[in-house]
């Protein structure tokens, strides 16, 4: 398949990205990602991997739109923590019998 990166078009294909993305370990997850195999991608280091080209070069949604027609699953920036959810400060104060306010 043809897409345009960063100004550049390429020939993609969705066993071509599986052997370019074989053997390389995910970083982070903070924004949208990919799931290529059995593993969750950051969009940027996919991008940056199958074009060869430097992450700051190209946009998110550039890598997003390709990766999709491909057939692969992309996922939005993982959301924070729901509402109600207890901090980390409010769970190890609750472990230790005592409260979570600065009145205390």
């Amino acid at each position: 398949m043809r897409c345009v990166i960063a100004r550049y078009p390429f020939e993609l294909t969705k066993n071509g990205v599986l052997a370019s993305m074989k053997g390389i370990t995910p970083e982070l997850v903070t924004g949208e990602s990919v799931t290529i195999g059995r593993r969750r991608y950051p969009v940027k280091q996919v991008g940056q991997v199958v074009t060869r080209q430097d992450h700051r070069d190209f946009t998110g949604g550039e890598v997003v739109r390709a990766m999709t027609r491909l057939g692969f699953t992309c996922h939005a920036r993982p959301g924070t923590a729901p509402v109600g959810a207890p901090t980390p400060l409010q769970t190890a104060a609750a472990l230790l019998g005592g409260t979570a306010t600065p009145e205390g």
